[in-house]
């Protein structure tokens, strides 16, 4: 029997831009102390150094004002396991954008502060949840697409953290969303009952064909940290590094998660 089809988890929309608004300015601070020879460094990305990277942090804030001014859908198409599961389609398309936007940006952080003054005009908009928007991918809640932003800018925030040194605080909020979101697109892409993936304290979800456990521990476990799971979610790790380090913990025959990692993209 396939499992159950789940219900796809809601997010409280003020929590949400709250959550938005803090991590931005967590990324403004820790771009003012940035110079020019860290700009010009490593981002850790493919081929991006840091000013690149944060111009493609700024232009996922200016995300939000831009889709609220356009035409909206008649209904919504895409829920937010299925746009994790569907942004490497446009991977080209955004690191030649980026790359494009980045060579006529003079000053990332100028940019980066319009942009969160544009979003903080716009939030009451953005969190109203009868609101439907239309992206690249498809069309979504406005609430939904706020959450993407809240993937966008905890990711891109530890990349910017592990790039530079610069400390760069992840907002407990946003942090619990992000989590939330990754380990539901996992169970979209592994559909089943066999494993149990846990990321204290925020999520927990089963996935993987097999055997379905009815009560007791299930058979086959795996669990991690919250940035641990957000840095295999995206690619940023590995499953092999991630069981050598001591930072995942699997047990179980099935309590393999390789092949289905990452789920973003």
């Amino acid at each position: 029997m396939p499992p159950a089809a789940r219900r796809p988890r809601r997010y409280d929309p003020a929590k949400t831009g709250v959550a938005l608004v803090a991590q931005v300015r967590h990324v403004l601070d820790a771009s003012r102390d940035l110079d020019a020879k860290a700009l010009a460094g490593p981002s850790g990305l493919p081929g991006w150094n840091v000013h690149q990277l944060l111009v493609h942090i700024a232009r996922q804030i200016e995300a939000v004002p831009d889709v609220l001014e356009r035409a909206a859908p008649g209904k919504a198409d895409l829920d937010l396991a299925r746009w994790a599961r569907s942004t490497v389609t446009i991977a080209d398309r955004l690191d030649e954008d980026t790359r494009e936007a980045a060579a006529g940006t003079g000053s990332a952080l100028a940019r980066l502060e319009e942009a969160a003054g544009q979003l903080e005009a716009v939030l009451d908009k953005a969190v109203d949840p009868d609101r439907l928007i239309a992206i690249t991918l498809g069309s979504m809640r406005s609430t939904d697409f706020l959450v993407t932003r809240l993937v966008e800018l905890v990711v891109h925030s530890d990349d910017l953290a592990t790039a530079t040194g610069v400390a760069v605080p992840l907002d407990r909020q946003a942090v619990a969303a992000v989590v939330r979101l990754l380990a539901d697109a996992l169970a979209d892409k592994a559909p089943g009952n066999s494993v149990e993936v846990r990321v204290p304290p925020y999520a927990a979800v089963q996935c993987v064909p097999g055997p379905r456990h009815t009560r007791g521990t299930p058979p086959n476990v795996v669990e991690t940290a919250p940035l641990t799971w957000i840095r295999l979610a995206t690619g940023r790790t590995t499953w092999a590094a991630a069981l050598d380090s001591a930072a995942v913990s699997a047990s179980g025959e099935r309590a393999d998660l390789g092949s289905y990692l990452p789920v973003l993209g």
